[in-house]
């Protein structure tokens, strides 16, 4: 990792700092079909930018047609003139005008191509993104041509199937153009291939490095820490695969603002992107003043993403479904506790070792003890995955009865056996009184339609979803409509994650200040729907 860390100091060396190409590092993506809907954001961002500078990329093969193309440019010095200094703000413009072979909208040629950049440079553009077959095509003396036109260029590469092997022979080829600066951007499919990505811009100021896909998400959010000139946002529309927004760039991860000293957490998971955890731990981190940022890490592979956790420098993770067991056979050494369960769900980083617990034992009896007694109480536990796991032991170390139902009836009688428990058939469910019943399966997720049970097979007095999105699952529905009380997943969630921040970080976590981001996301989901 060496040569990693040497090359993020190299980025953050004076020389880089005074030799700025672009005035803000995040550059916020305008895709609009109408050359009015496109004005409208350059002034909403005008209007609404609190600093005194902005990047914008204007993709101007997102227009409808040549027409509107030439009603932007034409109205576009004006707008750029007259409205940013009464906003007090100007704009640095990248025009781009990508053509369908290279991945854009734009059923154009070169030449028709070169026209349209070299109308958008005398309109005030000061960078015009040129695809590298276009800049090999039209030579040194269209790259003379635009530049006496006013703008800078930005040669870039893209592949939307794959990261190539060999990105250094690319790196050459785009020089080879004699841009101002080079772009690299490619689809991957591996941790593994976003972080050979960033390697491609580290120890250059005047390379732009786009980690495409949700393999790359995590690197997206890092690539100006690792040296890359601007990350693209989304203002409105993505653009591309694992484009984020403004807002979550700016405000949810602050990417203008990780530096090489920023503690790097995040979550690992397949899927993962849906994760409230991002909210919730960035939230926290903002209110204590920290340095420190959390990720989402889509990971479908536990060896890939455990070779590249040196690169994206992480110091800490929490794991989610479906690595909870796997992840146990990376680890240098384990909780006791999480040995005995079989699974982990927080791994903290020391010196390259990882170290695994578990805190979803501590949600589950937080979220619990303040509804019932547990001791001698007749508990149905619904899966008997990792997080199924971690209740059983949970709730036999608190003395409660434990049975387990789970589609897989072998697993469900190892669980059983495990924690003194019993696993019953669901056939069986029905005809059976508990005091509570917990669901420990993904059923009731957003993203995973309908109810573990049956409303006639909830016979209990208390009915615990580990499910915390949307915040009122099928399951409490359904105990709602019987007069059952209810524990949200939501408390299960805020005590494990303030349990995790205690291990990381060595304190005693915001919790009210999860608890509002946590909430205000659900509402605003629910709002949205």
């Amino acid at each position: 990792m060496a040569h990693g860390r040497s090359a993020v100091r190299s980025f953050f060396s004076a020389e880089a700092k005074d030799s700025v190409l672009f005035r803000d590092p995040i550059c916020a993506v305008i895709a609009e079909p109408s050359a009015d809907a496109m004005l409208a954001r350059i002034r909403a961002v005008l209007r609404g930018d609190p600093r005194k500078f902005r990047t914008v990329e204007l993709r101007l093969d997102w227009l409808a047609s040549g027409r509107e193309l030439e009603r932007l440019l034409k109205r576009l010095p004006e707008e750029l003139a007259t409205r940013g200094k009464r906003a007090g703000s100007r704009l640095c413009v990248i025009a781009t005008l990508r053509r369908r072979v290279a991945g854009g909208r734009f059923a154009g040629g070169t030449n028709a191509e070169m026209a349209g950049l070299l109308a958008a440079a005398k309109s005030g553009c000061a960078w015009c993104d040129l695809e590298i077959e276009s800049a090999e095509r039209l030579g040194a003396a269209g790259i003379r041509e635009l530049r006496n036109a006013g703008a800078r260029i930005l040669v870039s590469f893209h592949d939307f199937r794959r990261t190539p092997p060999d990105l250094a022979d690319i790196v050459r080829r785009l020089k080879r153009c004699r841009g101002d600066a080079i772009k690299i951007a490619t689809q991957c499919r591996t941790l593994g291939d976003s972080v050979r990505v960033l390697r491609a811009g580290r120890g250059r100021r005047n390379v732009v490095a786009v980690p495409m896909g949700d393999a790359g998400l995590p690197a997206r959010i890092l690539a100006l820490r690792e040296g890359s000139a601007i990350t693209y946002a989304a203002l409105e529309t993505a653009t591309a695969p694992g484009q984020l927004s403004v807002a979550e760039m700016r405000e949810r991860y602050r990417a203008d603002t990780i530096g090489e000293k920023t503690r790097v957490c995040g979550v690992i998971g397949d899927p993962v992107l849906h994760s409230l955890s991002p909210v919730l731990h960035n939230a926290a981190y903002v209110s204590r003043g920290m340095d420190a940022v959390y990720l989402p890490i889509p990971v479908r592979d536990v060896r890939d993403f455990v070779a590249v956790i040196p690169e994206l420098c992480l110091k800490g993770f929490s794991v989610t479904l479906p690595h909870k067991e796997s992840m146990l056979r990376y680890l240098s050494e384990c909780d006791p506790l999480a040995a005995k369960i079989g699974a982990v769900n927080t791994v903290v980083v020391r010196a390259g070792r990882l170290f695994g617990y578990n805190t979803d034992y501590v949600g589950v009896l937080s979220a619990l003890t303040s509804r019932m007694t547990l001791a001698g109480a007749r508990v149905l536990l619904l899966g008997a995955g990792g997080a199924a796991r971690a209740a059983a032991f949970a709730l036999a170390e608190a003395g409660a009865n434990v049975a387990i139902c789970a589609r897989r009836p072998a697993q469900a009688k190892q669980l059983a056996r495990a924690v003194g428990g019993e696993a019953i058939p669901r056939k069986s469910v029905r005809g059976i009184s508990f005091a509570a019943i917990i669901n420990a399966t993904p059923l009731g997720w957003s993203h995973v339609g309908g109810a573990p049970l049956e409303v006639r097979e909830m016979r209990c007095d208390v009915a615990m979803d580990m499910v915390y999105r949307p915040l009122e699952t099928p399951l409490l529905r359904n105990a709602a409509r019987k007069g059952i009380a209810t524990v949200s997943g939501v408390e299960m969630f805020l005590a494990q994650a303030a349990a995790q921040w205690e291990i990381w970080f060595g304190n005693r976590a915001p919790v009210g200040v999860m608890r509002r981001a946590v909430l205000a996301a659900l509402k605003q989901e629910k709002g949205g729907a």
